[in-house]
This record gives structure tokens, C-alpha cells and sequence, in this order.
């Protein structure tokens, strides 16, 4: 913080307009305190909060309670607003105004029974019963490890979540390899394989069968794989960023290219399963194989120039801590993240909607949050060894070394992702806070094949998962194929279409997918037996 400095013109008209607002909310305040008084029978005023943490009656009908809340919103504001005056280097600036939020969300009255009127009315409603219930719930909460966002008791997997029908086909220390049982009488002779992120579990790929995306393309005739990640545990402690690329991805697709005897093989990447699927495709390149029919991206960073919100927590200084700790020269030589920790990490991007909501309905109003399938997954972490972290951050967020053609060396090959040239769908979601759509966009610019890039609509997961069915959001396509340098410029150009993005992909991979040929009868073959039914045992295991 050495160096920084707020400017005294700024200040000075901070501090007049703080004033003269306050002053307006006072006497507003005043005003409808004596008209409630008057006796005339005249309503008295509601004055607007304009905050959905205070749109209760409670609040608006409270002339105290709606002075407290308008007065929290402008010292809200006016922190944020000091916050954003402040001198300094860029980054220190971003971090200032992102513990200023986390201060602002954490000291809102509505967090607090004492101050919280509606909590309050529930509590003299219930004669004290939702107290203890939200006690009940929080008891529960710190024996779990985190705040309940759903009534995680609804779900299981396996039963109503990742129910897709398939069978685990191969497994090593590092993954299960499902494959799935085809829906139609015929399917591509291309078969297709998924890598989802290993810092969550696979099936948010496979919630329910109308939000399925691994059901959906299954319907579409393609003979699906997916790689379900295992939940590493100490005996994982050592692995590191080449153990994935190398046991994890290549040896998915050496799996599929056995058991369905074809060479090639359409292939998808999500969030860090992305950078992992592209890593993977590079090094085999390296090594003359090239097994990729084609490659789709769903918000994946190849390009870490710009990490959006997520660079505020990644410094020399934190990945040596992190090194230092859990990584390979450790005193351990090695070690666990806890999922736990990325999780939380994770929810305090949105302080609002993952945490504080769910304070204020769990404990202080001691209500079940409602059950909701996407919920359940996000608080179902993973585990990730420490070495393979380690590197990641240093090699990517801190580093950037991926885009620079032979400055990472992974597997024994030095890194050159424009090796990938084959067809790739780019897909990125406009209001993505973990992977910014146009930091996305820049992967058009690394890999060196056709590229199409489609951009849909909300965030890093419900943009993902729109099932055409649903007819909800929508997604922006290019006036034509051409990618200019700057995202803003294709998007200027670009036509927005209501709807999933899905079949746009479905029908992009038609180029690549083969003639339709007979479904097979039965999973896996001679050499790769089925283990178990699909989602497996390596999905259930618990951080």
C-alpha cells in the first residue's frame, strides 16, 4: 500500500456530496416520521431503497429501517467512490476496490437480526422457531464446511444428478473414462471426448436429463467420452501439471482411439479442461500425432493476459507461498488444495448471491434454501495436488508462458499451441467473471486452425448450460468468419440469435463427425471391460 494517495480535489467533493446527500436522507426521514405522527390519516411517504436486500415491506414501511438502509447505500457508495480515487499502480488499485466491496457487502444491516426487521417480524411470527432452526442450519454449515446455497439432502449423484446411462471403461489414478450408451440406431463414426474441469466434478455436464449437455449431444449421435476427474486425495499429494497432460488427457485419448479403433476424434475442452485439452493436443503434435478431428472451447483461457477479477490474487509473492507449501519443493514435497478453499474463493466474486444471501435466509430467518440442481454441484469441491497447481498458477496466471511458442516445456516437448490446427469452436459467455469473454476470445488467436467463435449470453456456467429447450438467453455470431484482433470489433459486427448456442455447435461438428455407421452394442471391448455404471465411483468422493 506504500504510495498510495487519495487526491484532496477528489476527497473534498466526495466529502460535499456525501453531506448534501446525507442531509437529503435526514430530513426525507424526518418528514415521513412527522407525517406518521400528524394524525391527519394522511400515508406517510415511502421513500424508494432501490436495493433488493430491502425490498421487504418491512424495510419500506420501517421509517427507521428505510433510514438505515438508504444510509448504508450511500456510505456504500461513497466508499466505492473514494476507492476509485485512489492513486497507485493498477493492480493495487484493483485490490483496494475489491476489499472495499468485500467490507461493503459483509457490513450491510440486512446480515444482522439486530438490525434486520424482517428477520425480526419472522421471528415474533414464529415465536423464536426460526431462530433456532437458523441456528440448527448454521450448527450444520460448520460441521459441513461451507454455507448450504440448496438443500443438498434432495439430491444425490448417481440418482437424480448424473444420470445420463453409460459405463466406466477405463480408470487410473487420475480418471475414469465413461462412455456413454448411444440413443440413436446410428452414430458418427467420429467418436467424441470430453474434458471437464478438474478443479470441479464432470457432471455439471450432466445435471438432469432436460439440462444434460452430455445427454444432448449423445442425442445428436455422437459416441461420447468423458473424462470424470478423480477427487485427489494424499496418496495424489506429488502429481503435478505433467501427470494430467500426460496420464490425464492423452491417456483418455489413446483410450478412445482403442476401444472405438478410430484414429481421430472430435474433442472438447471446458474451463481449465480447456487449457488441459489444448495442452495435451500440443504436446502430442509435438510428438507427430494428431488425434483431433477438431477442438471446442467452452470459457477457456489460453491466453492469461487478462484474468479478469481473478488476477487480484495472484502475485510472485502468493504463488511462492503456495510453492513453498504445497508444492514440489515444499518440505512435503508436495501437497493437497483444499477444494474447500477454491470454493469460497470462488463465491466471495459474488458476495451477494453466494454468501451473504444465503447468511441472511439459513440463520437469520431460518429458512431451507430451495433445492437447485447447479447449487448442489457448486458446493460439491474438489481437491486438486499441489505440484500440478502450483505449476498452473506460475505457468499461466502469473507467467502467461502457454501463448509463447516454446517457453513452456510440458511432457519433455516444448509448448506450441498453434501446433493445434485444427477446426475449433471458441465459445465464451458475455457476463463471465472467471474467464472474460474476451480474454476467450484471444484463444482465436493462439490455435492456428478454422476458428469459430460464438458468445452467449449470462455467466461462466449458465451460459454453458442453455438447453435449446428452455428457449432462454441468447448468443452473438459473427457477420462472417473473420476474427479481427479486438474482441469489441466482432462484436460489433456480430448478429445476436435468441436461444441456445447448442445447436449452433451440433451443427458445426456435421464437418467433422463422419459418416453415420451403426451404434455399437455394447461399451468398451475385448481389452477396456466395463467397470461400473456410469457416473462412477470417482465422482461420489468427497472433498
Amino acid at each position: 500500500m506504500q504510495g498510495l494517495s487519495l487526491p484532496l480535489p477528489a476527497l473534498s467533493q466526495v466529502q460535499t456530496e456525501y453531506i448534501q446527500q446525507a442531509t437529503a436522507l435526514w430530513n426525507q426521514s424526518l418528514q415521513r416520521l412527522q407525517a406518521a405522527n400528524n394524525g391527519d390519516g394522511k400515508a406517510a411517504p415511502k421513500a424508494p431503497i432501490g436495493d433488493r436486500r430491502f425490498a421487504a415491506n418491512e424495510w419500506v414501511d420501517n421509517p427507521a429501517a428505510a433510514y438505515m438502509a438508504q444510509m448504508y447505500l450511500l456510505n456504500a457508495r461513497t466508499l466505492m467512490q473514494m476507492a476509485e480515487q485512489v492513486e497507485g499502480d493498477a493492480k493495487t488499485k484493483q485490490r483496494i476496490r475489491f476489499a472495499v466491496q468485500q467490507w461493503i457487502e459483509a457490513a450491510s444491516p440486512s446480515n444482522y437480526l439486530a438490525l434486520n426487521p424482517e428477520a425480526q417480524r419472522k421471528a415474533l411470527e414464529t415465536k423464536g422457531e426460526s431462530i433456532a432452526q437458523g441456528l440448527q442450519h448454521l450448527l450444520k454449515d460448520i460441521q459441513q464446511g461451507h454455507v448450504s446455497q440448496t438443500d443438498e439432502s434432495v439430491f444425490e449423484v448417481g440418482r437424480n444428478v448424473a444420470t445420463t446411462e453409460g459405463s466406466v471403461v477405463f480408470e487410473n489414478e487420475l480418471f475414469q473414462l465413461i462412455e456413454y450408451k448411444p440413443l440413436t440406431p446410428k452414430v458418427h463414426e467420429v467418436p467424441m471426448l470430453f474434458v471437464p474441469p478438474c478443479i470441479n466434478k464432470f457432471y455439471i455436464l450432466d445435471l438432469q436429463p432436460e439440462n444434460s449437455f452430455i445427454r444432448y449431444t449423445v442425442e445428436q449421435g455422437h459416441r461420447l467420452f468423458v473424462v470424470s476427474w478423480r477427487n485427489a486425495d494424499e496418496s495424489m499429494s506429488k502429481l503435478g501439471w505433467d501427470d494430467y497432460i500426460e496420464e490425464g488427457a492423452i491417456r483418455a485419448v489413446r483410450t478412445v482411439q482403442e476401444i472405438t479403433g478410430s484414429e481421430t476424434m472430435n474433442t472438447l475442452g471446458f474451463c481449465i479442461g480447456g487449457t488441459v485439452l489444448a495442452t495435451a493436443l500440443a504436446v502430442l503434435a509435438a510428438r507427430g500425432e494428431k488425434p483431433a478431428a477438431s477442438v471446442t472451447l467452452l470459457t477457456t483461457f489460453l491466453d492469461f493476459e487478462d484474468t479478469g477479477v481473478l488476477d487480484l490474487f495472484i502475485d510472485e509473492a502468493a504463488v511462492q507461498m503456495r510453492e513453498m507449501t504445497i508444492g514440489p519443493n515444499s518440505p512435503a514435497e508436495g501437497g493437497l488444495l483444499k477444494g474447500s478453499e477454491l470454493a469460497s474463493t470462488f463465491s466471495f466474486l459474488r458476495p451477494n448471491d453466494l454468501v451473504w444471501n444465503y447468511v441472511v435466509g439459513n440463520y437469520l430467518k431460518g429458512e431451507t434454501p430451495p433445492p437447485f440442481d447447479l447449487l448442489y454441484w457448486n458446493s460439491d469441491s474438489t481437491n486438486l495436488p499441489g505440484p500440478m497447481f502450483c505449476w498452473y498458477l506460475r505457468n499461466t496466471y502469473l507467467e502467461n508462458n502457454l501463448k509463447e511458442p516454446g517457453k513452456a516445456v510440458v511432457c519433455g516437448e516444448k509448448l506450441d499451441l498453434g501446433l493445434v490446427d485444427v477446426p475449433a469452436y471458441i465459445y465464451a459467455s458475455k457476463e463471465d467473471h472467471i474467464v472474460p469473454w474476451d480474454a476467450a476470445y484471444r484463444n482465436a488467436h493462439v490455435l492456428s486452425g478454422k476458428k469459430r467463435f460464438v458468445l452467449g449470453a449470462s455467466g461462466h456456467i449458465a451460459g454453458v448450460i442453455n438447453p435449446p429447450a428452455k428457449k432462454k438467453r441468447s448468443h452473438w455470431i459473427g457477420s462472417s468468419a473473420a476474427l479481427p484482433a479486438k474482441a469489441d470489433a466482432w462484436f460489433d459486427k456480430a448478429g445476436e440469435h435468441a436461444g441456445s448456442w447448442w445447436p449452433d455447435w451440433s451443427q458445426w461438428l456435421q464437418a467433422t463427425s463422419g459418416k453415420l455407421v451403426a451404434a455399437p452394442k455394447a461399451p468398451g471391448n475385448r481389452t477396456h471391460k466395463p467397470i461400473e455404471p456410469a457416473p462412477g465411483r470417482y465422482v461420489k468422493q468427497k472433498a
